[in-house]
């Protein structure tokens, strides 16, 4: 039996979009920038595909910008917004962000001298909107960005995400949020919510890797970073991935779908069942961010004193896979910075470890989650010295 609980890392991609996707690969491959018949074929993919995400988001498809991954996206947001507003010289982050957006704001303060203001967080990572204000009131027209993602990768804790982009849009400054996590899990709607630019990645909500998008707000100047073409309305050169654009255009769908069904409801109860057998079974089991809204799908659980390498090699002898944070930091032996930062005490910290569901999570897979974590958690505290 195997369980795979680490879809916050990656989903497996949805029959439909390995279908759709085979299919340009195949038979329309054309270079959609090509003025002939067969290039326009695979043009107007590329435009259904486009159609398909502003609707997931509530967004004009004139708004979607393709990037190669939400890392992409996040650095064109960051410095497009910068480079269009150069006389502006501070931005205002947390540090729980991804290190997508984490290290472009710490390179932008350490290279070229811009004033990066880290706004703390609560023990369940939260920002204090009121604490955003005091720094948008200190900083006042210095401050060209606002960037806080929405939902955290590795807590799942949800930030006040309306009272963020309406505090930013009352001083007239752009806030851009990283939604990686939320699109395609939880209803976006742009034109409702105070956003000025978001992005997000295919992998996530069941596309295919190597694919992202950027949505650009009307009212946002952004200068484009990847030079080499018109392509995306000149803000983002190189020949379009037609069959990665192809297939999340397709997950878009799909997850629109997801999301008028009662999916979440049924995964968060799938989550919660496994949550709870956990802590039952392991008295000591520290849950982290258990006080904030959380997002339906994710659980951040921590066993201290064990370590969250042993536990992980373990579960994955036995079919389960798991994460301890980031994926793409997933090597590092160094505890969490996301914990860290809420204030999460190193012990925690370091034998914390991330179980996260998607639509396709079997009832089974937490059956069989249930029946082994608690036993091999038990088995490593049985043979830690006294």
């Amino acid at each position: 039996m195997q369980a795979y609980l680490d879809n916050n890392a990656t989903t497996k991609p949805a029959p439909e979009v390995v279908d759709a996707m085979n299919e340009m690969l195949t038979e329309q491959w054309a270079n959609p920038s090509s003025v002939h018949r067969f290039g326009q074929q695979a043009r107007q993919r590329v435009e259904l595909a486009r159609e398909q995400v502003a609707e997931l988001i509530g967004a004009s498809p004139r708004e979607i910008v393709f990037t190669s991954g939400a890392t992409e996206a996040n650095n064109l947001a960051i410095r497009g917004i910068l480079a269009a507003k150069p006389t502006r010289r501070t931005i205002i982050t947390t540090a729980l962000e991804h290190s997508a957006v984490r290290e472009p704001c710490r390179y932008l303060g350490d290279a070229a001298g811009y004033n990066v203001v880290i706004l703390p967080v609560n023990v369940d990572g939260l920002i204090s909107v009121d604490d955003l204000a005091a720094a948008l009131d200190k900083h006042g027209e210095d401050v060209a960005l606002v960037t806080i993602h929405w939902i955290n990768n590795e807590t799942g804790a949800i930030q006040p995400l309306e009272a963020i982009g309406a505090l930013c849009r009352e001083r007239r400054v752009v806030f851009f949020t990283d939604a990686t996590q939320a699109v395609g899990k939880v209803p976006v709607d742009v034109a409702a919510l105070p956003i000025d630019v978001l992005s997000f990645a295919g992998h996530k909500l069941h596309g295919p890797k190597g694919v992202g998008a950027l949505y650009i707000g009307k009212r946002v100047g952004l200068v484009p970073q990847q030079l080499g073409g018109p392509h995306e309305r000149e803000r983002r050169g190189g020949t379009e991935n037609t069959p990665g654009i192809v297939g999340l255009g397709v997950a878009a769908r799909l997850a629109q779908a997801f999301l008028q069904t009662d999916g979440p409801q049924i995964g968060q109860a799938r989550r919660d069942r496994l949550e709870r057998a956990i802590v039952d079974g392991v008295p000591d089991t520290v849950v982290n961010s258990v006080n904030a809204p959380r997002l339906w799908n994710t659980s951040n659980m921590a066993f201290p004193p064990l370590e969250s390498e042993a536990i992980l090699l373990l579960l994955s002898e036995k079919g389960i896979s798991a994460a301890a944070g980031a994926a793409c930091s997933s090597g590092s032996l160094e505890p969490s910075p996301v914990l860290l930062a809420q204030g999460v005490g190193e012990a925690v910290a370091h034998g914390s470890i991330r179980l996260s569901l998607s639509r396709y999570t079997t009832d089974a897979e937490i059956d069989y989650a249930i029946a082994t974590i608690p036993q091999l958690i038990q088995k490593l505290q049985a043979s830690m010295p006294v």
